[in-house]
Parts: structure tokens; C-alpha cells; sequence
């Protein structure tokens, strides 16, 4: 995602019906496991250590005559990593009305901070045991990742948080699972969320229901929610794969552009393994009213990534880009998002150079002409950049050359070899920047790429010249 909706949090003391809610374990004298948060540096107050979501069940109801309330009733299916006597929640605004484990009303709700709904549940649950957890809920949506769109729909989408604006979550890209949408909307209105589309029901007169369903784990920031007048294009990859394009009134319709998309995708799963998702597509926007703009250009929403205004060949090679690097394997904290962002961004190059673009001396021989007299543009780690600098211009920019420069100080062969065996490797799952460099020095047996590494992705300045020009770049000076 080149453009991004930041949530920032703080601490201050709120009533019962507002804030949020993060699922984290809360010590006491008698509960173990974790505090609130798992740790990430940047965001230490997200996820828990105390439990593991394996599935979002997440009902709702909106009208967009009615923009300032939604009802909600989702169910958090996770397992306990240790004993737990209480537990917290994670869900911006919303009058809370009831909380169930397991079926059972739990002994007490109250509020911690200005985002955690502490739960108490009428027993213990026990470690290694599984448990539901079900809220339900409703007023008017606030999170900053709920865009209100010009004909009145909505998009909620943003990075590096964004579904506690619509239900309770673990609000960790580390807990990743699977994930069900069961949306009802006046039936002039339609939904278009993640993964494969299910049945649509009308349940009443006037309204439809309609049901989504990712069946591959998925980070909750990687979650969306589209509700306008759409027009929906359906189509298959040759494997079968369905394919839904969803555009809002006055979004531009490319019928070249929906031509492509089999054929990046097939172009991407040559260079980094086979397509990791069984539905594909775009949800294309149109603008945000009430003068918004803030809300992401794109977004790589799991199996179905989201534009604005337009589809076209550029976005949707980066943003399909991430359902290998930021979807499939995913962040384990926002340090590491090097693993999605410098690749996507060099997915571009890539589908240049398929293109008859010379990479060395057109992008990157620019590139450096460009910057390498720019203190500035060197000063931002690529890995660990900084809080506040987790998606920082620097990993799509720097990010991409440094890329392009590994890829010729170890060859093609081990370059994509490493991009492939870290699918294999990390698949529906989570991992880190540097495990990305350890298996770089393996693949290519070049234990000496500590010093490449240290000067592209730990430096602040620009990296010396064997570095700057390795290999057959060398050329270049």
C-alpha cells in the first residue's frame, strides 16, 4: 500500500459504551499470561500473548440512509495459550449490549483505557482450552479506517489498523485466522467483502444478506467491508479460481485492466510460487464524502485488494503483489514491513522488465542519479525504521533498489529462489526481516551479505560503492 490511515493510540480513562476493545489476557493474583499487547514496538498496547484466534464470525447490519449507526454480533473463536480469568477486547466505539463465553453471560464488563473492554467470564478458562467469544453491538462506527463514500456507501479500510472500526479483534498481524462475513443491507445495496462469495438471501422485505468467506487465515488490518450500488463483474482464472470485480457508481470501469489480472497474477506466481488464495478480484471506490481523501489510494485487502477511483496495471501488480509478501506470509511485528512493501514496490520493476525495460540502466541507474547526493533519502532504516515510520515512502523507494541491487549481487537463480522458498517456507503465516536475510545468505550461500544487508536495510546513509554497484551494476559507475 503506497498510501496508508494511521490509528494512533493513547491512554485515557472512558466509560463502559465507548472505546475499544483488545483481546488480551490481563494479570491478576489469579490469572496468568500475558499483559495487554504482544510486544511490537511500535504498537505495544495490540494483540495478547494469552490466546490465539482461529476464526471471526462478524454479522452486520447498515443501512446508508441511516450513516451513523451500525449493529454488530461477532463471534471470536480462539484458543487459550495460558489460564485466564479475565480477558480484554479490542473495538473503537459502539455501545457494547451483551458479552457471551461460550454461551454463558459473562460476570462483568468494564473499560480499561480508551480501547480495551475487559471481560470477565463466569469461569476460568483453562489453558490449551477452546472458547467462543461473542459481542454484541451497535451505534456509530468512529475509526479512522471507515470511509463514508459519494453515494453514500462505505469502505473500511486502512493500515496499519482497521477492523476494530466494524468488530472486536485480536488487532495483531501475528494472530492471523480465518474469517466469515454475513452482511444485511437495503437490497439496493450491495457487499463485496473478502474471499469466496456465498449465498444472498433477502430475510425480509426490502433487504438482502450477503455472505463472504476467506478461508485462508487472514490479519485483521488485511479485513474490509464494502457497501455501495455496485456493479459486479464475475469471471474465473483458468484454474477455476473465481473472480469478482466490484465498481462504485462513477468508479472507472477498465475492461483492459479486469483482461490483465489473470495475467499478473500468472506473471507474479512465476517469480514468487503458486497464487496462496482461492478467489480474486478488486473492489474499485469512488471518493469519500464529507470532503475525506485520507483513506488509502489501495489497498491490498486479503483475495481482493481495494482501489480508488481507478484499477489499472501498476496498482494492481503491487497490491497483488502483497497477497504473496503481507498476506500470505505476513508481519510478525510492524518492524517488518520490508518483507511486503520492498517487494511489492519491486514487483513493479519486475512487470517492467517483462516489458523490455532494463532495469539496471533505466530504474536503477535513475535511482541512484536521483538520490544518491540526498542525505535525506538514505536516513530511514528499512528494517526497524522507526515508530510512526512503519510504512515510511523510504520501503517502497530505497526498498525496491535495494532489492533490485541483492538480486544482482546474487544472481537470478538465488535471487528467486529466496522469494520462493519464503512462501514455501512461511505460508499463511508470519515472519521477520531479518529470517528473510538468514534465508537470503542460505539460498545463495553468501554468508558474507551481513555487510550488503547491514548498509541497505540497517544503514542511514548510502551504502558504499560495492555495495551500491554490486555484480554486473558495477557497470553502472
Amino acid at each position: 500500500m503506497r498510501s496508508t490511515t494511521k490509528r494512533h493510540r493513547y491512554a485515557t480513562v472512558v466509560g463502559i459504551l465507548a472505546g475499544s476493545v483488545l483481546l488480551t489476557a490481563v494479570p491478576s493474583a489469579a490469572t496468568t499470561g500475558g499483559g495487554s499487547g504482544v510486544g511490537d514496538p511500535y504498537f505495544p498496547d495490540d494483540g495478547n500473548p494469552g490466546y490465539d484466534v482461529s476464526h471471526y464470525d462478524v454479522r452486520v447490519s447498515y443501512d446508508p440512509a441511516r450513516p451513523g449507526h451500525l449493529d454488530g454480533d461477532t463471534t471470536v473463536t480462539a484458543t487459550a495459550t495460558d489460564r485466564l480469568d479475565r480477558f480484554h477486547l479490542d473495538l473503537e466505539g459502539f455501545q457494547v449490549g451483551s458479552v457471551t463465553v461460550d454461551g454463558v453471560p459473562v460476570r462483568s464488563v468494564t473499560r480499561s483505557g480508551a480501547h480495551e473492554l475487559v471481560v470477565t467470564p463466569a469461569g476460568r478458562i483453562a489453558k490449551g482450552a477452546k472458547f467462543a467469544v461473542r459481542v454484541r453491538y451497535s451505534g456509530k462506527p468512529v475509526g479512522e479506517s471507515w470511509h463514508r463514500l459519494t453515494n453514500g456507501g462505505v469502505s473500511v479500510t486502512g493500515e496499519p489498523h482497521s477492523a476494530t472500526a466494524w468488530y472486536p479483534a485480536n488487532d495483531h498481524p501475528s494472530d492471523k485466522a480465518t474469517f466469515r462475513l454475513t452482511a444485511t443491507v437495503p437490497d439496493t445495496w450491495t457487499v463485496v467483502g473478502n474471499g469466496r462469495p456465498g449465498p444472498t438471501t433477502s430475510p425480509a422485505k426490502g433487504s438482502k444478506t450477503f455472505r463472504w468467506y476467506e478461508d485462508k487465515p487472514l490479519a485483521t488490518y488485511l479485513s474490509t467491508l464494502a457497501i455501495d450500488k455496485f456493479t459486479v463483474h464475475t469471471s474465473k482464472l483458468a484454474d477455476g479460481t473465481p473472480v469478482v470485480n466490484a465498481y462504485s457508481p462513477g468508479a472507472v470501469i477498465d475492461p483492459e485492466s479486469e483482461a490483465l489480472l489473470p495475467e499478473i497474477i500468472d506473471f507474479l506466481a512465476s517469480k514468487f510460487g503458486q497464487y496462496p488464495f482461492s478467489s480474486a478480484g478488486g473492489i474499485v471506490i469512488n471518493g469519500e464524502a464529507d470532503g475525506g481523501g485520507d483513506g488509502p489510494l489501495a489497498l491490498e485487502t486479503q483475495s481482493r485488494p481495494t482501489y480508488s477511483g481507478v484499477m489499472f496495471d501498476a496498482s494492481m501488480v503491487h497490491e497483488y503483489a502483497h497477497q504473496w509478501f503481507g498476506d500470505s506470509v505476513s508481519f510478525s511485528d510492524w518492524r517488518d514491513g520490508c518483507t511486503a512493501e520492498c517487494v511489492a514496490q519491486y514487483a513493479n520493476q519486475l512487470w517492467e522488465e517483462k516489458g523490455g525495460a532494463d532495469l539496471d540502466t533505466g530504474f536503477y541507474a535513475g535511482m541512484v542519479e536521483q538520490s544518491e547526493q540526498d542525505p535525506g533519502f538514505w536516513n530511514v532504516k528499512l528494517y526497524d525504521p522507526g515508530q510512526g515510520k512503519e510504512l515510511d515512502p523510504a520501503l517502497y523507494d530505497k526498498g525496491s533498489m535495494m532489492m533490485h541491487a541483492l538480486r544482482r549481487t546474487i544472481g537470478d537463480a538465488a535471487f528467486f529462489g529466496t522469494l520462493r522458498q519464503w512462501q514455501k517456507e512461511h505460508r499463511y503465516g508470519n515472519a521477520t526481516w531479518p529470517q528473510f536475510e538468514a534465508l537470503a545468505k542460505k539460498i545463495s550461500d553468501r554468508p558474507d551479505l551481513t555487510g550488503f544487508f547491514g548498509a541497505w536495510a540497517h544503514g542511514t546513509t548510502v551504502p558504499e560503492r560495492k555495495y551500491l554497484y554490486p555484480g554486473s551494476l558495477g557497470r553502472l559507475r
